[in-house]
């Protein structure tokens, strides 16, 4: 570890800048700390494992289950290549965009056909869930202070209703859900424009075949990308019901208001409560997203 460290560069992802590129036994590597959440470090390691061979998860190195705040317990897996996605996609050709997203719509398929019993967070190494404790959404956005007027706050409770009705239409079942499947974590070849890994599995949990969608389109306001992702997810041969955006818009509901409640932590915090105000001023899921199935 200490060899490790003295050739640590933090990577960008994630928010409690504890992941660095580490050199490790002659190849290039990445190690993840978990100071907040120590007993995590398990939890990912058998993610990745589960899901070898079925997506571009990079190979478990090491994995340190213990230890304390000042030596906290660790993940070491192998450095994918690639850029990032996020940073790739602001100059991409429509034709590229187009294969990234028909790539996207294949890696949510295969997430949303990994079934589970029941909705919650991973809990250790044998993946035994733990139930969520939110409520219905009702209840949940009912708990969360956005410092809304009477009228806006009207205007979410129409954005809630049309939430719960999406989501009575559409399948009811629990799969895998990365929980954070949008363009900062993953990793595409810029000289192919294909998918070589998605990275950072510390939200990951059994929930909605929609919750990850409504992550991706979150601020998307690309209609090309989003109606290859939308063409590809329909290829997967999965009957997740339509409409599939408005679904995916729904189930992110939960993470979106969590977000928005820690606006004053960073700028993607800020935007989630910008798009909740707009939701709540527009009393519509859309709150003045684009159309993103236009192009399908």
């Amino acid at each position: 570890m200490s060899d490790m460290a003295a050739s640590a560069v933090p990577l960008a992802g994630g928010y409690g800048g504890q992941t660095f590129a580490v050199s490790a036994g002659g190849e290039d590597a990445v190690i993840k700390l978990y100071v907040k959440d120590p007993e995590r470090a398990a939890v990912d390691a058998a993610l990745l494992q589960l899901v070898r061979g079925l997506l571009p998860v990079p190979r478990v190195l090491d994995l340190k289950r213990d230890g304390t705040f000042d030596d906290p317990p660790y993940l070491l897996t192998e450095r994918l290549p690639g850029v990032n996605l996020q940073e790739f996609l602001q100059s991409a050709t429509d034709d590229q965009r187009r294969t990234v997203g028909s790539q996207l719509g294949e890696l949510l398929a295969c997430l949303s056909g990994m079934p589970f019993l029941r909705t919650g967070m991973f809990r250790d190494s044998d993946l035994v869930i733990e139930p969520f404790d939110l409520g219905d959404l009702s209840e949940y956005s009912a708990g969360q202070v956005l410092g809304f007027d009477a009228r806006q706050q009207d205007g979410f409770a129409d954005v809630v209703a049309a939430a719960e009705d999406v989501l009575a239409g559409g399948v009811d079942r629990v799969c895998l859900v990365h929980g954070d499947f949008n363009p900062k974590n993953l990793l595409v070849d810029p000289a192919t424009a294909r998918i070589t890994g998605l990275i950072d599995w510390e939200f990951a949990h059994a929930g909605s075949p929609y919750t990850d969608l409504g992550n991706l389109f979150r601020f998307c306001t690309d209609p090309v990308l989003a109606g290859a992702t939308l063409d590809g997810l329909g290829r997967g041969g999965l009957d997740l019901g339509e409409p599939l955006v408005d679904l995916g818009r729904a189930a992110d509901l939960w993470a979106l208001l969590e977000l928005a409640g820690r606006a004053a932590e960073h700028e993607v915090a800020a935007a989630a409560k910008r798009l909740v105000t707009r939701m709540a001023d527009t009393g519509t899921l859309a709150g003045g997203r684009p159309d993103l199935s236009a192009v399908r």
